[in-house]
């Protein structure tokens, strides 16, 4: 209804009200220039027309001049303070400006002179929502739907908010009744396809995701968030194309360039996530890690050119508690144990924020201490293969076994000697992380071993629901996790000195050997490789590295050419991966001086035929910042030497490590120049060679690194001395355990 203006004759009135009433139909229909023109004929004639006011406000922040809209809107509210609207379309203006506290003020003040203002309650909601204030949030959505149950927007809304609060049943039956009430709603199907992914349920919410766009096609956010769909289920390519298709739809899209960018991760193209992180990194520089995955990106595909750039961004980044890199992509990279710390802070606040407990504090009193171990990786993959028998050697006098898996079933023969190993083997891909914390919690788990920690695929939320008593990082992420919800990291003295305890947030427990584990019946293939059939020459000093393509650093790599350079008659045979790898390190070994002939790559074949073929090789030289793990204990067992350089953080000491477990300390150099003179004077001494692979044959049967019962026994004593202090009512505390005699 429009208010009279006074003061002015009959005839001046109606014509003004007749002016109003053409402007307000204007501005309903969509016509602000018009509609704008009329509000402001009025108010020349009558200044304080109070409709003409707050209606040009509300155009006004319409057509993105929110300033204007704000001071026209007060105004309004002189001539009429107890507007209830106005007071709403206030708070709506003030958001707009992101002046949040005001805004929220001003939906008060409506609802105070309004109770019953649905778009009040809505908007005060989405108001807190955004201030991090979720349960107050539902009880406006809850209080808007009181007046109005079929309100779609407030049943949206109040899904979202329910989804924060991580109630996702709940959520996704509020999104469920928006849709009864909206059936082609293409928003509300984007919204519980978001649930069903959060709650595993794939294939529905592909489902959901499809049928949105199948209404709108070009819905750039549905096409996005069904990638997502894709890239869990591993398929690449059709997520590719969806989130190709978002891009087409919103060139700046920058979560589906982000999603595009993982998506060429996975699918092993790293060249190319190069590139899509460097156009994000162009279009959003403050997109979370986008500097730390465009790193990683160019170090998979061994591109230097302008990573010191990218290091002095990252390290400012962390100095800013930014999100700039993850916990992964630093510890594979760089080699700071304070910023490890940091970088895991960052990233775990962001991804676990805190959650309801599942374990209440209750001591369980057991037979056999349950362990669960956690896990992707229970298929043909490098923490199967050297965890396999660990897993068939546990005292089942003492311990139940428990395998979490919610990786793939890959059909492998790996993945069948894994679940025959446990006790039980138990399949949660299509759970959520919170029906997996209610499952281990119902299971009475005494100790959950997460064997992924931050690396690709995990999955940190189970553990930080706390679904039992006592957590322990081990294997997978060997680097601080920095939560709250990880007790133990299993390590010795060697990958953690004592006077860097400081940098973990977990409590060390030292093993008395080394913390890595190996699988003693790994199989050699019988086959005997000729040098001609690896694309080897059939002389000249074979140096070797099978690292992944990220452990290789411009820094080792030149000792590397220069090796080459000095031993002329010598190569260098590497790990064949990403066409960029072998085109890229060639390219920098004929920069340096080097026929890029001399680099020789290894197709990747079954692990049995790998091992073989290590016969071939003469030295194995490891890489900084990250050294060789699997790969150094794979060249240990086939009776290759290893030659490393410690480094600075757990990843960078690891071969120092396995070395002094299998008795070859003289192997471990400190220092690159070090490193270079020894891998030179053992090219040119064959007897000196010869002599250390005699020792090494010798200690593979003698010394710890390969006794898997020995270890076995030191592993199952930490969570004897974990579950007993934990029985005790002690909280969980460093230690090391006592070596077998």
């Amino acid at each position: 209804m429009v208010r009279q203006a006074f003061g002015i004759s009959t005839q001046q009135r109606a014509r003004l009200s007749d002016a109003l009433n053409e402007a307000v139909s204007c501005h309903q229909r969509g016509d602000l220039g018009e509609a704008r023109r009329l509000y402001k004929l009025v108010l020349r004639e009558s200044p304080d027309q109070f409709d003409a006011l707050h209606l040009l406000g509300v155009l006004e922040a319409q057509r993105g001049h929110p300033d204007k809209a704000v001071r026209l809107l007060r105004d309004a509210l002189r001539i009429n303070p107890n507007s209830a609207e106005a007071h709403f379309s206030r708070g709506n203006v003030l958001w707009q400006l992101q002046r949040r506290e005001d805004a929220l003020a001003a939906f008060d003040k409506a609802l105070s002179l309004d109770p019953r203002h649905v778009g009040a309650l809505i908007n005060r909601g989405n108001a807190l929502l955004q201030l991090a204030r979720p349960s107050e949030a539902l009880s406006c959505f809850d209080g808007a739907l009181e007046l109005d149950p079929r309100s779609s927007e407030s049943l949206n809304n109040r899904g979202n908010t329910l989804l924060e609060l991580g109630r996702l049943d709940d959520a996704l039956a509020s999104f469920d009744r928006a849709l009864a009430c909206s059936p082609d709603h293409p928003g509300t199907l984007v919204n519980c396809g978001n649930v069903l992914l959060r709650l595993r349920r794939l294939d529905e919410a592909l489902a959901r995701f499809d049928q949105a766009i199948g209404i709108d096609p070009r819905f750039a956010d549905a096409l996005n968030n069904r990638g997502n769909v894709l890239l869990e289920l591993g398929r690449f390519d059709e997520a590719l194309a969806s989130f190709e298709k978002a891009i087409e739809l919103n060139p700046d899209f920058a979560d589906a360039l982000a999603n595009k960018s993982f998506a060429l991760m996975s699918s092993r193209r790293f060249e190319a996530a190069g590139d899509a992180f460097a156009r994000l990194l162009k279009l959003a520089p403050k997109f979370p890690y986008v500097m730390g995955n465009l790193w990683y990106a160019k170090l998979r595909c061994c591109d230097w050119q302008g990573l010191e750039q990218l290091k002095s961004g990252i390290e400012r980044g962390l100095r800013a508690q930014t999100r700039v890199i993850t916990p992964f992509a630093y510890a594979a990279s760089l080699d700071k144990p304070a910023d490890q710390l940091l970088a895991s802070g960052i990233y775990a606040r962001n991804i676990c924020p805190n959650q309801t407990a599942e374990w209440s504090g209750l001591r369980y009193r057991h037979d056999r201490i349950r362990l669960a171990y956690l896990s992707t990786d229970f298929r043909a993959h490098a923490t199967g293969y050297v965890m396999a028998e660990l897993f068939e050697r546990h005292d089942r006098n003492r311990f139940e076994i428990i395998a979490i898996s919610f990786g793939p079933d890959d059909g492998s023969k790996m993945q069948a000697r894994l679940k025959s190993a446990f006790d039980h083997f138990v399949d949660v891909r299509q759970k959520s992380d919170r029906e997996i914390a209610d499952l281990m919690r119902s299971m009475e788990i005494d100790i959950a071993i997460d064997l992924k920690g931050f690396t690709e695929n995990s999955r940190p939320g189970i553990l930080a629901l706390r679904p039992a008593p006592i957590a322990v990082n081990y294997m997978g992420f060997p680097a601080t996790m920095n939560v709250k919800f990880i007790d133990y990291i299993i390590a010795d003295r060697v990958v953690i000195p004592e006077d860097e305890k400081n940098s973990y947030s977990e409590n060390v427990v030292y093993l008395p050997d080394s913390y890595w584990v190996n699988d003693s019946k790994k199989a050699i293939s019988e086959r005997t490789f000729s040098r001609a059939e690896v694309g080897l020459p059939e002389n000249g000093f074979v140096f070797c590295c099978f690292n992944n393509s990220y452990k290789v650093r411009s820094t080792f790599f030149d000792a590397w050419m220069r090796l080459l350079r000095a031993e002329e008659r010598s190569l260098l045979w590497l790990l064949d991966g990403d066409p960029a790898v072998s085109r890229n390190l060639r390219r920098e070994a004929a920069a340096r001086g080097i026929a890029p002939e001399r680099l020789v790559f290894a197709p990747r074949v079954a692990l049995e035929d790998h091992l073989a073929r290590h016969r071939l090789a003469d030295l194995f030289l490891d890489t900084l910042p990250y050294n060789a793990h699997t790969t150094a204990t794979d060249a240990l067992w086939t009776g290759l030497p290893v030659l490393t350089c410690t480094g600075t953080t757990f990843v960078g000491r690891v071969g120092a490590s396995l070395l002094a477990a299998i008795g070859l300390p003289e192997l471990i150099t400190g220092s690159l120049a070090a490193y270079e003179d020894l891998a030179l004077k053992l090219a040119r001494d064959q007897a000196a060679l010869s002599a250390l692979k005699e020792k090494l044959v010798r200690n593979r049967a003698a010394c710890p690194l390969f006794n898997t019962d020995r270890f076995r026994r030191h592993f199952e004593s930490a969570f004897i001395t974990m579950v007993e202090r934990h029985q005790r009512g002690e909280r969980p505390t460093g230690f090391s355990v006592e070596p077998l005699q």
